[in-house]
This record gives structure tokens, C-alpha cells and sequence, in this order.
């Protein structure tokens, strides 16, 4: 029985599983997006975003940490170098899992997952978005043409006398 058992075994042993998840977080760091299964993309989330996490603090031990888990040189120093830079600011939720249908020879549900940060189109329109925000602004100037008439009069009146 498999009370409280909350882990995704994924149908493997466990040094499988975790060569798996290993392989999947080194080509997702590499290439900043993959196309997997859902449910391999759910159990790689849970996997690689404590390592992401890790990676923003860049020690030596750090480094050690997170090279036990993936075993590839080139993958930790591209998240050290490029991906750290930008997730530095992030507080979590690195990855995105885009869901894209089902696989045409066995029906599994399949997704994308990605690296939130390095998805130009997301970013260029959030960005885009936030400059027509900034620009477009509406203040009430109803207000203000209403009080500056009875400042003037105010004035004028404050003058005759």
C-alpha cells in the first residue's frame, strides 16, 4: 500500500528514477526547454527547482550540492553562469509546464516544460504590456480644472481688496 506516499515512482526503481530526472534537468538547463510526458515534467519540477533555488547563492558548496545531483560539469556551470543571472531575482517558480496534448502512438498526455525567464515571447509581452500601463495613466482632470478656476477667483478677489 502506498499511504502518504506522495512521490511519483514513474514506474522506475529509484536509481533509475534518479538518473532519469538527472538526464531531464541537465538537457533542461542546456537547452531551456523540453518536451516530455506531464507526468515526467511534474516529477522534474519538484526535482530541479530546489537546484535553481540553489544555484542563485554561487559557492563552492553550492556548486558541490547541486553537481551530486545532475553529474554533468557542463550543466552546472551553464546554471551557475547564465541561469542564476536571471532567476536571481525570482522567488520561485522557475519552471512552467505547458500542456500540448496527447501523444499520437499511446495516447499520454504530453507538455512542454520550460525555464519561466527564458521564454522571449512571455517576457516581450509582459514588457510591452507594462510600458502601455505606464504610458496610458489616467488621472481625473476634472478635479483639477474645477479647482483652478476658484483658486483664480480667490485670487482676483483677494487683489481687489
Amino acid at each position: 500500500m502506498r499511504h502518504g506516499d506522495k512521490i511519483n515512482n514513474l514506474g522506475r526503481t529509484h536509481s533509475h528514477r534518479t538518473a532519469m530526472l538527472a538526464n531531464m534537468a541537465c538537457s533542461l538547463i542546456e537547452s531551456k526547454r523540453i518536451f516530455t510526458t506531464t507526468a515526467k515534467a511534474k516529477a522534474l519540477r519538484t526535482y530541479i527547482e530546489p537546484l535553481l533555488t540553489k544555484s542563485k547563492e554561487d559557492t563552492t558548496h553550492s556548486r558541490r550540492v547541486v553537481f551530486s545531483y545532475l553529474k554533468s560539469k557542463e550543466a552546472v556551470s551553464t546554471l551557475f553562469k547564465e541561469v542564476a543571472v536571471k532567476i536571481g531575482d525570482r522567488k520561485g517558480g522557475y519552471t512552467r509546464i505547458i500542456k500540448t496534448g496527447n501523444r499520437l502512438g499511446d495516447a499520454a498526455d504530453m507538455a512542454l516544460i520550460e525555464l519561466v525567464d527564458f521564454n522571449e515571447i512571455y517576457s516581450s509581452n509582459k514588457s510591452a504590456g507594462a510600458e502601455k500601463k505606464a504610458k496610458t495613466t489616467r488621472r481625473s482632470r476634472a478635479t483639477t480644472k474645477k479647482a483652478a478656476p476658484k483658486a483664480d477667483k480667490a485670487e482676483g478677489t483677494d487683489s481687489a481688496e
